[in-house]
């Protein structure tokens, strides 16, 4: 990475850091003080009002908000919604729509399932919906559980195979007839997601939005910026419970001394240090060929989630148990992150999934 690129996440950061600082489930910025950083417009043209910026600058947004355990629709009206966006063709109706993303009007959320299971057919290879021709027109069909942000949601983007086989995009609205969106209630309540049903919704062609390029491999591509996303929540949430529990070993005293001169605690703290680390470097990577557009960015992609997001449940359970009787207290906030952590963990494949995606590679 180059020093200007590095000096530039480093401010992007600080500023992401001091606006989330005390955020939580109760305690989040509002959407209008992060439209107001300009965030959900980092992806989007300039000449549509963004920043013109890549995923690596998005990665480290999200990575702060994992940290904090921020509740904001980011994920779905920023990360997914512009991302998407920009794999489409360009047109009136989806550059107005990228406009409104980045000036805070418009919070879209794109119905991929989170509750995925193995990631050969469920993220990246076929959407979750059926467009059909019948004597009424274009009719939809099709359901997406754990859907980030849809409940809230003022647009629904819907991948769907077109009648010849085709993926593309559906552009409509949540009151649609024939489409329901039911809120899904979590443990981790950091995070909101809703379950998206069209039953017979009859649509415009003109809703219609093809991708650009292969329309195969740009739907792949969506999967993995939803993985990625997570990836960098669960690196987040690691580095806040390894600092947290650091801080924390050093001022609680047993026998007259800190808890943190005790070997075992030593030896667990260094190894959610090691896990950490390894997190990051392949959080990174993964980001930069993301990107960067890579053909190949889905391998390290999976690698990245497979391993930051299993390390973030091991790093968050042992600053539980460090934490002592504390950790299990509503106070601390270590539940907080462990809850986002398991949730984290199997949202767009578990790590078994990405492990076995890879694997396909060298079969």
């Amino acid at each position: 990475m180059s020093q200007d690129l590095s000096d530039l996440h480093g401010e992007l950061r600080a500023v992401a850091r001091d606006l989330l600082s005390g955020a939580g489930p109760d305690r989040a910025p509002g959407w209008k003080a992060i439209t107001g950083s300009g965030w959900p417009g980092l992806e989007v043209p300039e000449a549509l009002g963004g920043s013109g910026a890549t995923f690596a600058e998005v990665a480290v947004v999200l990575e702060e908000m994992g940290r904090a355990a921020a509740s904001t629709p980011y994920v779905g009206a920023a990360v997914l919604g512009a991302g998407a966006l920009n794999l489409l063709e360009p047109g009136p109706e989806r550059d107005g729509l990228l406009r409104a993303i980045a000036s805070g009007a418009a919070r879209p959320a794109v119905a991929l399932a989170g509750d995925t299971g193995d990631m050969g057919t469920a993220v990246a290879a076929e959407p979750p919906f059926r467009l059909e021709r019948s004597p009424r027109g274009l009719v939809l069909r099709g359901d997406a559980a754990f859907v980030p942000d849809a409940a809230g949601a003022d647009r629904l983007l819907l991948p769907a195979l077109a009648p010849g086989g085709e993926p593309v995009m559906v552009d409509a609205g949540p009151d649609l007839a024939g489409i329901r969106v039911t809120a899904q209630p979590l443990l981790d309540d950091t995070r909101a997601f809703g379950r998206v049903t069209a039953e017979g919704a009859v649509v415009a062609e003109g809703s219609l939005r093809r991708f650009t390029g292969d329309p195969a491999a740009a739907f792949r591509h969506l999967g993995d910026r939803a993985a990625m996303a997570v990836a960098c929540d669960g690196l987040g949430l690691s580095e806040a419970m390894l600092d947290a529990t650091v801080a924390y070993a050093g001022v609680r005293e047993q026998f007259g001394r800190p808890i943190g001169s005790f070997q075992a605690v030593k030896h667990a703290c260094a190894d959610m240090l090691v896990r950490v680390t390894v997190a990051r470097r392949l959080v990174e990577a993964a980001a930069r060929a993301l990107a960067a557009g890579d053909p190949d960015c889905w391998v390290t992609v999976s690698m990245a989630k497979s391993y930051a997001c299993e390390a973030a449940v091991d790093v968050a359970g042992k600053a539980m148990q460090l934490h002592g009787g504390m950790g299990y207290t509503w106070e601390s906030g270590v539940h907080v992150h462990l809850k986002r952590a398991m949730l984290d963990r199997s949202l767009f494949g578990s790590p078994a999934d990405h492990r076995r995606r890879v694997a396909r590679r060298y079969r």
